[in-house]
């Protein structure tokens, strides 16, 4: 057996695998990237960037339908070809995975193909060759869940990781899980004109936890494509090629399913029970989430894989702890970001800071806006959805906030970055507001929210020229 030595070892060629290297190559250049399966971050290949390629072309048909009402005349001839909807969204896809590609192909005889497996801590045996490691790197991503028991049906069963390479699509889809997946792509799939059923075993949407913004999303996605919710579903064969869906009373028959149940992570064969280290029930060993590192051994596990924030900011964050903690004596433990998180429904769901299921029992007080009468929403035919915001009572500093709400994106941003600036809500309101802009919204419910506070004054939201006359008004 060939054999080979290194100071790092990195397994996994996606996101975090590749930020990784980054820190890594700032101290040295004695490693290898090792790789199994397709080339291209999942993002790229057939994550974030695809499906928004995808989520931008049914938006645009979707816009129609509020043509007639601007005076915009002639939409009723307008219709959508799906193959060469489809074939778009490749386009871009290669283009997007392309230059990943290019990004793996630079480190030459430095990139192995093939699959690793731990022969014991830092010993690796990748099809034949034995590298021997100082440090490793797991970086190796994760794959759809889909039941063994719908595996006989075939390719008539979709995941995130098939969905792209569809030539066409069907006249009636079921969904089965709505989180971001399955939200994103049913209701992008509803506005090309399919017939799309959403199913998920719980009554949540997308990650949602706040009872208010949950009502207002399932009102607005439920408009456009059908929501059973709250059963398991069970799917079986009908006598044609179509398949029969059923969850608690309700039975639909559909062209195929697309499978959004979440991602498993790609720990299979790895032969991570020669670490010493214990195992979780999804197989992942226990690691410290602060540094990464598994047990006191020299091995560290990034990205999707260890099944935390399988977000690519996360992801990306992940591979930089994991790259600068692999060519160090001691780990050292980092400071995540404030949370955010961001579904591209229309109206966006997005979250930041602490989920409404994390407040305290007591001790924080809420406020929401509702956008059905906002301004530039209204223009925008997008006045839909809810802000809400949670703050201390006593220091008015944001907690977090969950939104179904249009722009959700940016504001979602917004507000992370005043959480992670431990931003009291007074402050929050000396920042200039434009008009009209959908931020005006999110204005409203923190005037909303200063009003609720204990220590609440009515004064004028801008600074005083002298800092002195704010003595007992903030």
């Amino acid at each position: 057996m060939k054999e080979k030595s290194v100071d790092v070892a990195v397994i996994g060629a996606g996101t975090s695998g590749l930020v990784a290297l980054r820190e890594i190559q700032k101290v040295t250049k004695d490693f290898v990237l090792i790789q199994d399966g397709p080339y291209g971050t999942t993002c790229a290949r057939v994550g974030c960037m695809p499906s928004k390629a995808f989520i931008q072309i049914a938006h645009d048909y979707h816009r129609r339908a509020y043509f007639s009402q601007q005076g915009i005349r002639g939409q009723e001839g307008l219709s959508v070809d799906l193959p060469a909807v489809m074939r778009r969204v490749r386009e871009l896809r290669d283009r997007f995975a392309g230059g990943m590609m290019k990004k793996t192909d630079r480190f030459g005889e430095k990139f192995i193909k093939g699959r690793a497996r731990f022969v014991e801590p830092t010993v690796l045996d990748v099809d034949g060759l034995l590298i021997r490691a100082k440090s490793v790197i797991i970086a190796t991503g994760s794959r759809p869940i889909v039941p063994d028991a719908w595996r006989p049906f075939g390719d008539r069963i979709w995941t995130s990781d098939t969905f792209f390479e569809l030539e066409t699509l069907p006249s009636s889809v079921a969904v089965i899980g709505l989180g971001v997946i399955g939200l994103e792509l049913g209701q992008a799939m509803a506005r090309l004109g399919i017939d799309v059923i959403g199913v998920a075993r719980s009554q949540h949407l997308g990650g949602i936890t706040d009872p208010e913004v949950l009502d207002a999303a399932a009102t607005v996605i439920g408009k456009e494509m059908t929501l059973w919710r709250g059963h398991t579903a069970e799917i079986a064969e009908t006598d044609g090629e179509k398949l029969k869906i059923n969850a608690g009373d309700q039975s639909r028959t559909v062209d195929a399913v697309l499978a959004a149940m979440g991602r498993r992570p790609n720990v299979d064969d790895m032969g991570l029970e020669n670490l010493g280290a214990p195992l979780r029930s999804d197989g992942v060993p226990e690691y410290d989430p602060d540094t990464l590192q598994i047990g006191n051994l020299p091995i560290f596990i990034a990205g999707d894989v260890n099944a935390a924030r399988p977000i690519l900011h996360e992801a990306w964050d992940d591979g930089r702890i994991a790259g600068y903690n692999a060519v160090r004596d001691k780990a050292a433990c980092f400071v995540r970001r404030t949370p955010l998180h961001v579904v591209f429904s229309d109206p966006n769901i997005a979250m930041a800071g602490r989920l409404y299921d994390e407040l305290p029992k007591d001790g924080y007080v809420t406020s929401d806006v509702r956008f059905e009468d906002q301004g530039r929403a209204l223009i925008r035919n997008e006045n839909a959805g809810i802000l809400r915001l949670y703050a201390k009572p006593d220091t008015g500093q944001l907690l977090g906030t969950e939104m179904c709400a249009p722009a959700g994106e940016h504001l979602a941003h917004l507000l992370a970055w005043c959480i992670q600036q431990k931003l009291p809500v007074h402050e929050m309101l000396k920042m200039p507001f434009y008009h009209p802009v959908i931020e005006e919204g999110l204005r409203s419910a923190l005037e909303d929210l200063a009003r609720k506070l204990h220590d609440h004054v009515d004064v004028p939201d801008l600074a005083f020229c002298d800092e002195t006359s704010m003595s007992g008004l903030t």
